[in-house]
């Protein structure tokens, strides 16, 4: 037998074994199996060594073996509520089960929420909310007695980045315990740069999240760009902070073609802050090593306003079974009896949230859903373009946002419940980054929700109902091949 029959015999193998790996793989949706097997049979070479780097979703076993240790040893941050359960609209009460069934939690009520910016801020001037909730968030860090804990997905060395950075400094120099927690790829200029040793310096503890993903010698394997996209403020365990925008200028300047950002955040204060310290206190002590799991339930007890409103934390990741984050979105979508309203930068959806989002008009729930104009990803975009026949033709109100990257992820229903955070409703988001979303059932945090979604309406240009059906042969083309793709992102 000569070296060539044997070079074949063996690559036909390593062929037909990984192309078993991706349909046995568990978690995996059917979409994604019949994606994978149809690349890696079409192409041998380039399918197997694609699944190679983007077909698995492991972030190595010790990592894995530390979060769970790190789990077991905290305490939960919060019990069972018979008034927060009671407080929860019955058409909602679904959506609480799926997201408390993602971390244990349960529904805690007695939440001040506040959505920050401007409420009389024109629609034609996006970028002074953002700013106004980095000047909360610095005000905060100012007045921090014990502890400052944070975490962003992306930290620029930007006026707004290193203003934050100056103001944990000063904490962690009047003795305040401070830890910053960065993506190590979403920050990693900001942890090369003099800001991350001027943090060090002062007696901050750093960690940047994910540094060390599996590798084959010298090559990242099980999918490299795994990542922590969570945006999380915790200080004193009785503040937090919860929603899409990430530390730095609404300009961001590393993508500045596509700027403003557009984001929210939200201030909380009550028993939902302790939630947000688990996830947070979850990850740092899987990635420092430092036995901190007991900050959980520390004093003071927070305190519980009596005109508060109900909500639960849920933080996911590339480690939970299923896909719990799709549950959670599917689930809110359904819960909508009236009216719903989405915003999200990036969409592209598995089919259980796609279905969710075209049965809702069908159901008689007035459906909006606003997308950016224009992607900072081509192939986001494509595939975004990709689902507006399907979403037009259910009688979703489609509306593009012309003024920048529209970045806030939210979803509003029926004027009571809404949910917000750091997830958008992509593969990214769905399976593979780790995310922290607010589920909340207070009408007047709602209300302040909807008022922000309303002024990104207020200047959305509609998509008019046969704009898919009237676009070249070449362009569905090409979003739609692109789509055929989204299983593998």
């Amino acid at each position: 037998m000569g070296i060539t029959t044997l070079l074949v015999g063996a690559g036909f193998v390593i062929h037909l074994a990984v192309a078993a790996r991706a349909i046995t793989r568990p978690n995996r949706t059917p979409a994604s199996r019949v994606a994978w097997v149809a690349v890696i049979m079409a192409l041998p070479a380039i399918g197997v060594i694609g699944y190679l780097f983007l077909g698995e979703t492991s972030i190595g076993h010790d990592r894995v073996r530390r979060l769970r240790q790190a789990l077991d040893s905290m305490p939960p941050p919060s019990q069972a509520e018979p008034a927060a359960v009671a407080a929860v609209p019955a058409w909602a009460a679904s959506s609480f089960g799926v997201a408390g069934s993602i971390n244990g939690f349960h529904p805690v009520t007695g939440n001040r929420m506040t959505v920050l910016g401007d409420p009389d801020l024109p629609a034609t001037e996006p970028m002074t909310d953002s700013n106004i909730a980095i000047d909360t968030l610095i005000a905060d860090i100012g007045r921090a007695q014990h502890t400052v804990h944070l975490g962003f997905y992306i930290w620029l060395d930007d006026h707004n980045g290193g203003r934050v950075t100056d103001a944990v400094c000063e904490a962690a120099r009047r003795g305040v315990t401070c830890r910053v927690m960065v993506d190590a790829l979403g920050s990693r200029a900001f942890v090369k740069s003099p800001r991350w040793t001027q943090l060090r310096d002062a007696g901050v503890k750093t960690v940047a999240t994910l540094n060390d993903i599996p590798r084959l010698g010298i090559f990242p394997i099980g999918r490299p760009d795994l990542r922590n996209h969570r945006k999380i403020a915790v200080i004193d365990n009785t503040i937090g902070y919860c929603g899409s925008q990430n530390c730095a200028d609404p300009e961001f300047r590393v993508e500045a073609k596509y700027a403003p950002w557009i984001d929210i955040l939200l201030r909380l204060e009550g028993p939902v802050v302790r939630q947000e310290q688990y996830i947070f206190l979850a990850t740092w002590i899987a990635e420092s090593g430092e036995d901190v799991g007991a900050l959980v339930t520390e004093e003071p007890a927070p305190t519980r306003h009596v005109s508060g409103g109900t909500a639960l934390m849920s933080g996911t990741g590339p480690t939970d079974p299923g896909n719990p984050m799709s549950d959670l979105f599917v689930t809110t979508i359904y819960a909508a009896q009236r009216d719903l309203t989405i915003t999200t930068p990036y969409f592209v959806p598995d089919e259980a949230l796609l279905r969710a989002v075209c049965a809702a008009p069908l159901r008689g729930v007035r459906t909006r859903i606003v997308f950016p104009a224009r992607n900072n990803s081509t192939l986001v975009g494509a595939t975004c373009r990709s689902t507006y026949g399907a979403l037009l033709a259910a009688g979703v109100e489609v509306y593009e946002y012309p003024l920048g990257l529209l970045h806030t992820k939210s979803i509003t229903a029926d004027g009571e419940l809404a949910l917000v955070g750091s997830a958008n409703m992509d593969r990214r988001s769905l399976q593979l980054n780790f995310e922290n979303n607010l589920l909340l059932a207070d009408p007047a945090v709602t209300a302040a929700v909807l008022r922000r979604q309303e002024s990104y309406l207020s200047v959305s240009k509609r998509v008019p109902s046969d704009e898919a059906a009237r676009w070249p042969w070449h362009r569905r083309l090409i979003d739609n091949a692109i789509g055929m793709l989204s299983p593998l992102l």
